[in-house]
């Protein structure tokens, strides 16, 4: 999921088969939902126009976005030459055209050389997982024998606070962490400087994510960033946003607040096990370009992974990986 700048350093992974199977039962409501749409409407008719229109409806009903629904619509087209094509032929140019779109924004969060720490800081809404996915993170860095120092700076959910306390617990990592109604700023100060002292190679910083009031939001973070500058004026290094796939076309307007708010460099995308709306990830791909560096597809510390255009296309389309069937 990581690695240094230098290219080094890349961390542990579990077999590759085992995370593939889990992505594969992951995705299943995806696919499956879209699989059974696809077969409905190949199995009354040729790939004619009036089929290609019923399929482009269908991949946009399956959150694959619009631009992404008329590419593939396009790419069946133009294999059709008045025949049918199966459903497995479908699902191939399906797969096909996604990992196309995917594979550009499929990069690993990297570490600035040099930097002592790497600060890392983590928006998002509230629910989205954000919490667990900064001590996931800690634990991969962790495992690629990163020392990493974890904030609390959402300092307005009591239970945000003593969850990242639990968390940091489990994976061994430091929790920097004030009581409820503390300046967020003055938590993300405090937590660098010590940082900085302990020589800590990395700092993952937890935010508030209230939307409710979006300029209150925007002068928090805006106040985190300014205080982080005064000890680092690099910092923070990494904006990583996270985003819950289950909210389907609302992770879109997710994006563009905290693009807005942020400047978020790269996306993490939670809770895909067991939703219909995977195809979101897609979708934000073709619309933001934004580099997606790890997905997860479960609760456990080790459900968060690197992410895999080809393996996730190959999912959605309800498709084996093509290394699985090579191994």
């Amino acid at each position: 999921m990581t690695r240094d700048q230098d290219g080094s350093g890349l961390s542990d992974q579990p077999e590759k088969k085992g995370w593939l199977a889990r992505l594969g039962q992951g995705l299943a409501r995806t696919s499956g939902a879209l699989s059974d749409n696809l077969t409905s409407v190949l199995s009354r008719r040729k790939l004619d126009a009036e089929t290609l229109d019923e399929l482009e409806e269908v991949l946009i009903k399956a959150d694959l976005g619009v631009a992404m629904a008329q590419r593939i619509r396009d790419a069946l087209g133009a294999t059709r030459q008045d025949r049918g094509l199966s459903a497995q032929g479908v699902r191939e140019v399906l797969a096909a055209e996604i990992a196309k779109v995917l594979a550009p924004v499929a990069e690993p969060l990297i570490l600035k050389a040099g930097a002592r720490p790497h600060v890392i800081l983590l928006v998002g809404v509230n629910g989205t997982g954000k919490t667990t996915t900064a001590a996931k993170l800690a634990r991969h860095f962790m495992r690629d024998g990163k020392t990493v120092m974890l904030a609390a700076a959402d300092t307005f959910r009591a239970a945000a606070i003593d969850q990242l306390k639990v968390w940091g617990d489990r994976v061994g990592a430091e929790v920097v962490a004030k009581d409820v109604g503390a300046d967020p700023a003055g938590v993300a100060y405090e937590a660098l400087e010590r940082a900085k002292a302990e020589a800590r190679d990395v700092l993952i910083i937890d935010t508030a994510g209230r939307l409710q009031n979006k300029s209150d939001l925007m002068a928090e973070l805006a106040k985190i960033v300014r205080v982080l500058k005064k000890l680092e004026p690099d910092a923070p290094h990494s904006v990583v946003l996270v985003l819950d796939a289950t909210t389907g076309q609302n992770a879109i307007n997710q994006v563009q607040i905290f693009q807005e708010i942020a400047g978020v460099t790269s996306l993490v995308v939670t809770k895909l096990d067991g939703t219909a709306r995977g195809g979101i990830v897609v979708a934000i791909a073709e619309r933001f370009g934004l580099p997606v560096s790890a997905i997860g597809v479960g609760e456990g510390v080790d459900d968060l992974q690197g992410f895999d255009a080809e393996d996730f296309a190959r999912a959605i389309a309800g498709l084996g990986s093509n290394n699985a069937a090579a191994a």
